[in-house]
């Protein structure tokens, strides 16, 4: 099964990319022709963009960013200080240009306790983590972003409204909402450190109410386990739904 879980990493999930299991280069080429494909018939198209480097630009900040804290005058800021001189306006506009044509879904926070949305500082996911791991290189193709951003796909196809949690001054990856409640989810590529395992179980004990609460990692030892109601769950048996 883990072997599958690479393979789905590598290759994606996309339909079509079922035909190249055994051959990688041909599955790179297929997504990052279906990505300039979407980026220059959808977006630029329709928004009627001659920039397109700046979009460029922002679509690659939101691939390295997965999981991240960000806002347009934060991306704006980032590529300016690079040269890239591009504004908090159009950088919003190319930001809602992406989400509207599926490259990217927003998470936007919620505050746990005072039970409202936050309005700065959204966290951004891709559709598919094969096509970030194809346009991003280096020390941010990391497993535990990668591994959010997994999570955050699957809540969504099982038809939760996700957001990013907030409760005083600590996060949580998740909040799923349905008509049958909150769950509360924090992820990450493994807690078998102690001092890791403390964090994050931490984020999730501030939460006062008795909605559940889960820690999904890729640990196969000690894979599953019970903090005082917070339940660790493996996250390929999770994705299996078991």
């Amino acid at each position: 099964m883990t072997e599958k879980f690479t393979r789905y990493i590598t290759l994606g999930s996309f339909p079509y990319a079922v035909k190249f299991l055994q051959r990688e280069r041909e599955a790179k080429e297929y997504l990052r022709d279906l990505y300039n494909t979407v980026l220059l018939k959808d977006i630029i198209a329709r928004l009627k963009i001659s920039d397109v480097i700046s979009l460029e630009s922002v679509s690659k900040f939101l691939f390295h960013n997965i999981g991240g804290k960000v806002s347009p005058t934060k991306i704006a800021n980032t590529l300016k200080s690079t040269g890239k001189g591009i504004d908090q306006k159009t950088v919003d506009k190319y930001i809602k240009g992406l989400c509207d044509s599926l490259i990217f879904y927003e998470a936007t926070r919620y505050n746990i306790k005072g039970k409202g949305f936050l309005s700065t500082q959204s966290k951004f996911y891709c559709v598919d983590v094969a096509l970030r791991n194809l346009l991003v290189r280096g020390r941010d193709s990391d497993a535990g972003h990668i591994l959010e951003n997994i999570v955050f796909l699957e809540l969504k196809r099982r038809g939760y409204d996700v957001y990013a949690g907030q409760s005083g001054d600590a996060e949580v990856d998740f909040v799923a909402m349905s008509h049958d409640g909150i769950k509360y989810y924090q992820v990450a590529a493994t807690a078998l450190d102690e001092s890791i395992l403390k964090r994050e179980l931490s984020s999730l004990r501030k939460i006062s109410d008795n909605y559940p609460k889960y820690l999904l990692t890729l640990d196969e030892v000690f894979g599953a386990a019970d903090y005082e109601g917070i339940k660790k769950i493996n996250v390929i048996d999770w994705l299996l739904g078991n």
